[in-house]
């Protein structure tokens, strides 16, 4: 140091061979990549390389790459993306580009060197199967992590145009430059300064600040949309509502899904500094998480309505022994709702409502439904909602709804104001969102009615057309309709028709594949037996003491399983016989309804129009579906007509038409004395007059001839009517309206 010369000390040494490591290392793990896409091979197939040359023969740059095949090659290069996504997927994509080259441009010559240059880059899209996260599950610690979420998109977004690299222009001098934009939802400034080098010839005037603008047509975009994902409604704990995430995906990801399909996003799980944040800007650490998705898988294929599970061979192995077992309809339905006793006809119903029929779509692109609805109508305290449960519980899709607290913006579609871009935007209901599986309606009929009439088209034509706040569209709605109600007075009302009794449009009962009326019949036998059923069970926790019973139950869990593959590889077609067998029958119970109707003199309330005839079709096909039966034969025609007939039919001729063909011979001429009995009261009684029930009894009993049970039936009617009232503790009768 005491020399006189010049001393140099390099202070950036260690820095210098820092960033040299870095990038040498990102250069290593892009060459890993590299070597990886190129020579991973499963049975001697390179799979992401003849992926990559068929996706870009076709002008599409991407590449799907399974984890679990990079966790076989390098499970430490797996564990570096899946803990740092957004250092190494971006090398990754640069990978990809790289094997393009390779692959489409072997050649050194300078035309093949051009044209690697101009390809564009290349979009990274991953699957896996490793476990998943719910929404309710993310933590801090999963930010910038990848993350596997499943859930059900509920709005997607119109797509709009992110800017990957600015071009941008000085005002002042015309000096240009290029600026990358990260991906997300950040924003990005441009920079205050003009950066132009200054000349020896400049005369020393400076741009003034802020002196760039944006070139929009030199700038490079790609298509993003957003996605608004809402956890699956079996996974939201009682009492909570469902939480949901804004999912960004771009590229080749946008337009994947629409609202109502479920899917399981992968992604980074990022945050991003929301500008609308007034409330916390005083915060400046408080950021708003979203989900920059790297991979969509959809669960339902949209094609066939069905879950597409993924089924091992051993399973589909026990599913085809249990379709050849020839009392499977028989323990099917035993299984549906175990702790219920009886209504085993209810029971037979629903499991072909969870099978459901083949959809059809005919040449000329008319569509006919599949699916199957049911009406559960009856007393109260007949278990009709714990069916319903049940149903919700084993129906591969299911959702629950009750009528009183549902809206027909609920049911079907409601139009949303993004509040970002200020658009309006779809939100699916509970009918889209149960796409290709079963809506369960409890307390039909205490919906208004103009929200009834809304799920009119969904249960027919099984879509939803939105015409509303400037958007006309149609979503699909391919659900079956499960829903259960009370006659208009509570109990069903034997003495009454019907029409009285249901207190709905003919539309929608014309809709409705089977109608069942449920009484609560009183017969000590049958209360012995269910009083002891309901011992049992809250003894014993279990519906039947016999152990061997119990075992030749399918569980909950497989026999939505069963469903599911049923739905995925069945869709049976009608044999000739029983097509005419189908067609015969049909013309006679038209005949039969006709023939009744005249007797009355009235319409029947409950409609058998061409619509019975398919629902005919339909359950017969549910019930070859049930056996994985291709062809479904005259067999399962007579179990379909017999269904039909215990539940429509009954309920068509239960009090309006021919009862006697039913057994009910004497309960008409009931009504008819009921109805005389009235006419004559009002004859008797004017207005204001007063009688002694004893003298009423006395003129009408024993010198007319009427029973004594139409005559108390019929002050009963006229005192629920108000015409009438009991006075005097229920000795005197006094006539006091119309």
């Amino acid at each position: 140091m005491d020399r006189q010369t010049v001393y140099s000390l390099d202070l950036w040494g260690e820095q210098k061979s820092e960033v040299s490591e870095g990038q040498e290392s990102n250069r290593q793990v892009q060459k890993k990549l590299v070597d990886f896409i190129l020579s991973f091979a499963v049975d001697n197939a390179f799979i992401y390389r003849d992926q990559i040359r068929d996706n870009v023969l076709s002008k599409q740059y991407f590449c799907d790459v399974d984890i679990s095949h990079l966790i076989q090659y390098d499970e430490e290069l797996a564990q570096k993306i899946n803990n740092e996504p957004a250092d190494y997927i971006p090398i990754f994509e640069a990978a990809l580009r790289t094997c393009t080259q390779r692959i489409l441009y072997p050649s050194r010559s300078e035309e093949d060197l051009e044209l690697s240059r101009s390809l564009p880059t290349h979009q990274l899209l991953l699957h896996s199967s490793v476990s998943q996260t719910s929404i309710r599950g993310l933590t801090a610690t999963n930010v910038s992590h990848l993350v596997r979420i499943p859930g059900i998109v509920i709005g997607a977004s119109t797509l709009s145009s992110k800017a990957t690299s600015l071009h941008i222009q000085c005002r002042n001098c015309g000096n240009v430059e290029h600026i990358g934009v990260n991906s997300g939802f950040s924003g990005i400034s441009l920079p205050r300064v003009c950066s132009r080098p200054k000349g020896p010839d400049d005369a020393g005037e400076k741009c003034p600040l802020d002196p760039y603008f944006v070139v929009h047509e030199k700038s490079q975009f790609i298509d993003q949309q957003v996605l608004k994902l809402q956890e699956a409604p079996d996974d939201v704990p009682v009492g909570e509502l469902p939480r949901h995430i804004l999912v960004s995906a771009d590229r080749y990801l946008a337009n994947r899904v629409v609202p109502g399909s479920r899917c399981t996003v992968m992604g980074v799980f990022s945050i991003y500094n929301s500008q609308k944040n007034s409330k916390n800007s005083g915060a400046v650490a408080i950021r708003n998480p979203y989900l920059r998705a790297v991979g969509i898988q959809t669960d339902v294929s949209h094609n066939n309505g069905g879950a597409t599970m993924q089924f091992t061979e051993e399973e589909e192995q026990e599913f085809l022994e249990m379709s050849r077992d020839p009392k499977l309809y028989e323990t099917f339905a035993n299984c549906i709702a175990p702790s219920i006793f009886g209504n085993v006809d209810i029971k037979k119903a629903i499991a072909c409502l969870l099978m459901g029929g083949s959809k059809k779509i005919l040449p000329d692109g008319m569509r006919l439904r599949g699916d199957i609805n049911v009406l559960l109508l009856g007393d109260p305290g007949t278990a009709k909602s714990q069916l319903l449960k049940f149903v919700e519980k084993c129906s591969p899709i299911a959702i629950y709804t009750s009528g009183k607290g549902s809206s027909a913006a609920g049911l079907t579609a409601s139009v949303q104001r993004d509040t970002t871009t200020r658009e309006f935007y779809l939100e699916g209901g509970a009918m889209v969102l149960a796409d290709g599986g079963a809506v369960c309606i409890d307390e039909f009929d205490k919906m208004r009615d103009e929200d009834r009439v809304a799920i009119h088209e969904a249960m027919e034509q099984q879509t939803i057309s939105i015409a509303k706040a400037g958007i006309t569209t149609i979503l699909n709605a391919r659900t079956s309709v499960l829903a259960a109600a009370n006659p208009i007075f509570g109990r069903y009302d034997d003495l009454k028709t019907p029409g009285e009794n249901i207190d709905f449009q003919t539309t929608i009962l014309s809709r409705f594949d089977l109608i069942f009326i449920v009484r609560d019949n009183h017969d000590r036998n049958r209360d012995e037996t269910i009083a002891k059923h309901v011992m049992n069970l809250h003894m014993n926790g279990q519906a039947t003491t016999n152990p061997e019973a119990s075992q030749a139950e399918i569980p909950v869990e497989k026999m939505k399983r069963y469903i599911a593959y049923a739905k995925s590889r069945c869709a049976p077609r009608l044999s000739a016989e029983a097509a005419e067998k189908l067609s015969s029958h049909f013309v006679s119970i038209r005949r039969q309804v006709a023939r009744a109707e005249a007797d009355a003199n009235q319409r029947s309330s409950i409609p058998i129009t061409v619509r019975q005839l398919e629902s005919l079709v339909r359950i017969t096909e549910s019930l070859a579906k049930l056996e994985l039966q291709p062809i479904a034969t005259e067999k399962h025609v007579d179990e379909a007509i017999r269904l039909f007939l215990g539940s429509t039919m009954d309920a068509v001729m239960s009090a309006g038409g021919d009862t006697s063909a039913l057994g009910g011979g004497g309960n008409r001429e009931m009504v008819e004395e009921v109805h005389k009995v009235e006419e004559e009261l009002r004859r008797r009684l004017p207005m204001g007059f007063t009688a002694s029930l004893a003298t009423l009894r006395r003129d009408f009993v024993d010198r007319k001839g009427y029973s004594e049970q139409a005559l108390n039936r019929a002050l009963q009617v006229l005192v629920r009517r108000e015409t009438v009232q009991f006075r005097r503790g229920g000795a005197v009768v006094h006539r006091s309206g119309i």
